[in-house]
């Protein structure tokens, strides 16, 4: 049986990275321990009446974050903040399947329009990769508002 993993982000603003991520990989941010949303319900205020009725400073709430796969399946993404600017280029990054079973023109312009909705959402288009058989399907490299690299492939 393989482990389950986490994968955790260092970030300046762990609430609006993590929204980012919630809205690129089509996730979910979980709600407080033991408190029960109701349908339609933000869980970031939630969280928000949570950590003030725990007694959390207001200046730590927004310390850490999470999201979590909808489905069960993906790893949950922890956002903790960090003071330090992030000054090279990240040693791990996700890659997003954005076109899985699509290749050549179809896939491109399927990890084009996906390019376009996260541009949207504030991330930045870095780079194009085409496609060059057998040993690449094509790729495009990103940016999410933070400056970390990720990959739509």
């Amino acid at each position: 049986m393989s482990n389950r993993f986490q994968v955790t982000f260092d970030a300046h603003d762990p609430r609006a990275l993590s929204s980012f991520w919630r809205d690129a990989l089509r996730y979910v941010h979980p709600g407080p321990p033991g408190v029960e949303l109701p349908e339609g319900a933000d869980p970031l205020a939630a969280w928000d009446d949570f950590l003030a009725r725990i007694g959390v400073p207001e200046a730590e709430r927004n310390s850490r974050s999470a999201i979590e796969d909808p489905d069960g399946q993906g790893p949950r993404v922890f956002f903790q903040r960090v003071p330090e600017d992030k000054v090279a280029k990240n040693r791990v990054h996700l890659d997003v399947r954005a076109a899985p079973g699509l290749v050549g023109e179809e896939r491109m312009a399927a990890l084009e329009a996906e390019c376009d909705r996260l541009v949207g959402l504030g991330a930045k288009r870095v780079r194009r990769f085409e496609p060059v058989p057998p040993m690449s399907a094509g790729h495009i490299v990103m940016t999410d508002p933070e400056g970390n690299e990720f990959c739509l492939d």
